[in-house]
C-alpha cells in the first residue's frame, strides 16, 4: 500500500518562502513499485533546524539524499535560494555538507589525514592547526595519529562529524549524527549544531535520539501515519 506523508510543525512560525534557503515542493519518492512518500513540501530558513521522522524504511535517508541532490525525486522540486538544485550543479554542492549514516572515513589513514583529505576533496583550505583543533573539540585529542581502523565506532562517528567544524557552508544535512556516541559526545555535537544555527546556518537531520535544540526547530514525518 502506498505511504502518505504527514507534516507537523513546532512552535516557530513557518518562514517567509522569499527568505527561505531551502524549499521542497511536492516531493515524492519511490523505491521500486512502492511509494515511500508524496506531496511533501516545506521551507527552511537560516537559523532553523528540521528533524525528519518516520519508521524504518519510510524514506528518511531517501529524503536526505533528494535534498542533497544525490537522488532525484519521483515528483516535485527542491530549490536553494530560489533556484532548482538540479540546475545549480556544483554551486549548490559548495553550499552544503552531507554526512550520511556511513562514516566514509579511510580506515588506513589517521584521523588527521582523513580531515586533511576531506577538506582537499571539497576544495577547502584546512590548516594542520585547524584540523587538530576540530579533532580536539570532538573529543579526539591524542588520537589524531591513530589509523581510523583502530578507533571505536563512536570515535569514527566523531571523526566524520569533525568535518563540520572545518566547513563554512550554510547547510548541514546529517543522517543520525548522534549514532554510537556516549552522553558527552552527544552534548558536544548538540552544542556544535546550536552554534551553527546561531551563526545563521541551517540543519536538516534524521535522528532517533531526543536531543533538544534551543534554536527554532520543526519536524517533518515521512511514511505512513
Amino acid at each position: 500500500m502506498d505511504h502518505a506523508v504527514a507534516m507537523k510543525t513546532g512552535d516557530s512560525q513557518l518562514p517567509d518562502p522569499a527568505l527561505a534557503g531551502l524549499e521542497a515542493e511536492g516531493l515524492a519518492c519511490r523505491r521500486g513499485d512502492r511509494l515511500l512518500f508524496s506531496g511533501l513540501s516545506f521551507t527552511l530558513a537560516a537559523g532553523e533546524a528540521l528533524q525528519v521522522e518516520g519508521h524504518n524504511g519510510s524514506g528518511k535517508t531517501s529524503l536526505l539524499r533528494i535534498l542533497c541532490g544525490l537522488s532525484r525525486p519521483a515528483e516535485g522540486e527542491v530549490r536553494w535560494r530560489g533556484q532548482a538544485i538540479d540546475r545549480m550543479g556544483e554551486a549548490f554542492n559548495a553550499e552544503l555538507l552531507y554526512i550520511g549514516h556511513q562514516n566514509a572515513v579511510k580506515e588506513e589513514l589517521s584521523g588527521f589525514e582523513n580531515l586533511m583529505l576531506a577538506a582537499g576533496l571539497r576544495g577547502e583550505t584546512a590548516t594542520p592547526d585547524a584540523c587538530l583543533d576540530a579533532l580536539a573539540r570532538m573529543g579526539l585529542a591524542g588520537l589524531q595519529e591513530l589509523p581510523a581502523a583502530m578507533l571505536s565506532q563512536g570515535q569514527r562517528r566523531r571523526l566524520a562529524l569533525s568535518r563540520l567544524l572545518l566547513s563554512r557552508v550554510p547547510l548541514w544535512i546529517l543522517d543520525e549524527p548522534f549514532s554510537a556516541m556516549d552522553r558527552k559526545a552527544v552534548a558536544q555535537m548538540q552544542a556544535t549544531i546550536e552554534r551553527h544555527l546561531a551563526d545563521g546556518g541551517s540543519v536538516i537531520m534524521v535522528t532517533h535520539q531526543d536531543v533538544p535544540i534551543t534554536a527554532p526547530q520543526r519536524r517533518v514525518r515521512v511514511g505512513a501515519g
